[in-house]
């Protein structure tokens, strides 16, 4: 089904339907796009998506339980999501691509990277941590009031995107619940599987990003040819919003069709 410049349908993978877009010419290198934790494509990347979708064929999946894919009674995992996306890309006869994931989006395209290096030939990981550490401490605090957080605004903007698509809209605290785990509680990766990493990555965080500075200057020093960016005056929430600072970078990062 076409939608405005978006072709958009759901795959059946793994026991789920899989909600994904697709924008851009199909003859451009793809570009998979991977959103953050009970966020949506557009909550994620509208701010990205028009430039992107000019020079990649972009493909954008909302995972389980986000935006239009419904959740089941099946667990959540990194590696779920992980493998829901590579079956995607065999449903989409799309060999090998390009990963740009955000937030949970960019802990799955680590996943990727690792589990399934041949799937994957440039890497762009924005706020992403490979250990529970890479947070600044008052992220996880039990009072959490951290400006790092996630603002009121936010919160409403995210439950008024799950209502507006989701399957089941009631079903939003839940699905917050159910996540907690895969941001605080996934199984960290090792240094030695950080080194065995592949594809060229690039790093991206805000100055005052959940991830710590000094906890992405390792993951640079870990991955071979890796690049890292950290913005000036940007939060987590708010990295993937900077596109006059994100674009240039990406777009200098990824190869493009000539």
């Amino acid at each position: 089904m076409t939608t405005g410049a978006a072709t958009v349908g759901y795959a059946p993978v793994n026991g789920i339907e899989m909600y994904y877009e697709l924008h851009g010419n199909d003859e451009r290198p793809p570009l998979v796009l991977l959103h953050g934790g009970a966020l949506t494509i557009d909550l994620s990347f509208a701010a990205v998506l028009p430039s992107l979708s000019a020079h990649h064929r972009v493909i954008a999946v909302e995972f389980q339980g986000h935006g239009h894919t419904a959740d089941t009674e099946r667990e959540l995992s990194l590696e779920i999501f992980s493998d829901d996306v590579v079956a995607l890309l065999d449903h989409l006869n799309i060999e090998r691509a390009d990963f740009l994931g955000y937030s949970l989006g960019g802990l799955v395209a680590l996943r990727t990277a690792v589990r399934h290096p041949e799937r994957v030939d440039h890497l762009v990981l924005a706020a992403t941590h490979y250990r529970h550490d890479g947070y600044h401490a008052e992220i996880t605090a039990p009072e959490q009031t951290s400006t790092r957080l996630p603002t009121a605004a936010d919160f409403t903007a995210m439950a008024a995107a799950y209502s507006r698509v989701a399957p089941d809209p009631t079903h939003f605290e839940a699905t917050l619940t159910k996540l907690q785990p895969l941001a605080h509680g996934f199984p960290e990766w090792t240094e030695d599987e950080l080194r065995s990493i592949t594809a060229p990555t690039l790093l991206v965080i805000g100055d005052t990003d959940f991830v710590r500075v000094e906890h992405a200057a390792r993951m640079h020093d870990l991955i071979p040819n890796a690049q890292l960016a950290i913005l000036p005056g940007t939060t987590h929430m708010g990295v993937m919003r900077r596109a006059d600072l994100l674009l240039p970078m990406i777009e200098a990062f990824l190869p493009t069709a000539s």
